[in-house]
């Protein structure tokens, strides 16, 4: 799963025929970059990120050596734009690095160890930053993961989903639990130093039961971090997402229909106790939560998607990316492949240039209801400070008011304001309201 997109607020409109390159009031030197991979050797039914799959991915047509080549000329093209609208402080160096899919295990370990070389020479990655590889556990999708640890990956993320074989397939991946077993492995000889694995409920056909399984196999593996995602089904067509600088791509005709089959199998309230299930049993075995869906071992939490929910600046890299300047401008890529590719990689005698795309400029109301949101996602909540600056948005503030009024918001120990238990179950409603 993409970090960028499961984290970050969805955009609102489509300007532009690319991401302009003024940067609003306040702009940031990034602190992290995402970079999306968007092959994988087939396409799960459930998944609306910014994927290619079949030949694409692999064989002689595969895309993938382009994909490598186009994210070099990004990567020149989006730093020459940053020394150009944002000054960098003195020894500015990224702190994260995430590459996310699709399947980015799928890179050669000598492309990615190039990417990374690149990076680091036009941006610097700090001393002892998070470099995250995502990964899907079937042998044919893991890639090498001691190759990947020699070229700079820290922290793996496994895209696990369930540990019962007929959810699996009725999710349409590719492996089985004891693919992620050999994977979990595989990564802690080659030395990864943080190690995560995610997990879907709410999925079709999904029990208590069942769930528990996977929780309990989960944890047997002792990893570092564990993602526990609702499955949301989504249509990137209704809401407009899927035009030419759009940053989904059109749903296919079957996983259209199996959407609409396993929507009609979900049920909020089996959700919710699903959710409690795994906040139980997590929080026995030692993990702390520290965000909505996201639990840790101390020293384990995610910091790259740290950044996103700090609203803090990121730069992103591949179609269907989003980045932010760390104060009002939004942007992404167009998902569509061939027109990055095309603009990054131009015929002999042409330059590259950016890919198609669109961006958001936020006002200050709405730059203060996504701060407040993010926020209220971490177990951290909000601050003191951020409370004051309320008392300036009287809607936002009443609110604030009735969601605590309702037991979905309280103030803890430090002063702080944070979710409820109660609260984490009706997130996405409490968050409608405070847009």
């Amino acid at each position: 799963m993409s970090a960028a997109a499961a984290v970050a607020p969805a955009p609102v409109s489509m300007a532009g025929p690319s991401p302009r390159a003024d940067a609003s009031p306040g702009a940031r030197w990034p602190r992290a970059l995402y970079v999306h991979v968007p092959f994988c050797l087939s396409a799960c039914p459930y998944c609306d990120f910014v994927v290619y799959a079949g030949s694409a991915a692999r064989g002689p047509r595969s895309l993938l050596p382009a994909l490598a080549e186009a994210l070099l000329a990004e990567l020149e093209l989006r730093a020459d734009e940053l020394e150009r609208t944002v000054e960098r402080p003195t020894g500015a160096a990224l702190e994260t690095v995430y590459l996310g899919g699709g399947t980015p295990s799928l890179l050669a370990p000598r492309q990615l160890g190039r990417l990374l070389e690149a990076i680091d020479r036009r941006l610097g990655i700090a001393a002892g930053a998070e470099i995250t590889l995502e990964a899907n556990p079937g042998p044919a999708d893991r890639g090498d993961p001691a190759a990947f640890a020699a070229a700079g990956v820290t922290r793996l993320s496994i895209g696990a989903q369930s540990f019962v074989p007929v959810e699996l397939r009725r999710l349409g991946r590719r492996h089985g639990p004891a693919d992620v077993a050999t994977t979990v492995a595989l990564a802690r000889s080659a030395g990864m130093g943080s190690v995560g694995l995610d997990l879907l409920y709410d999925v079709p056909g999904q029990t208590l039961a069942s769930w528990w399984a996977t929780l309990e196999a989960a944890l047997a593996l002792a990893p570092d971090h564990v993602s526990a995602y609702a499955l949301t089904i989504d249509d990137p067509d209704v809401e407009g997402l899927t035009g030419p600088t759009g940053d989904h791509l059109p749903a296919r005709p079957g996983a259209r229909q199996w959407r609409e089959r396993a929507r009609a199998e979900q049920d909020d309230d089996r959700a919710a106790g699903l959710y409690l299930e795994a906040t139980e049993l997590l929080e026995a075995a030692g993990f702390a939560w520290y965000e909505i869906s996201n639990w840790a071992r101390p020293g384990h939490r995610c910091r790259h998607n740290l950044v996103y929910w700090r609203r803090q600046a990121y730069l992103a890299l591949g179609p269907g990316a989003h980045g932010f300047d760390g104060a009002r401008r939004r942007w992404w890529n167009a998902a569509r492949l061939e027109p990055y590719l095309a603009a990054l990689l131009p015929d002999p005698g042409g330059s590259p240039r950016l890919p198609p795309g669109g961006e958001e400029r936020l006002d200050e109301g709405a730059a203060l209801a996504e701060e407040v949101i993010l926020a209220l996602r971490l177990s951290d909540g909000l601050d003191e400070e951020r409370l004051e600056r309320l008392a300036a948005m009287p809607q936002l503030s009443e609110a604030l008011a009735r969601a605590r009024a309702a037991d979905l918001l309280e103030r803890n120990g430090t002063g702080r304001i944070v979710l409820t238990r109660r609260g984490r179950l009706l997130a996405g409603e409490l968050f409608a309201h405070l847009v």
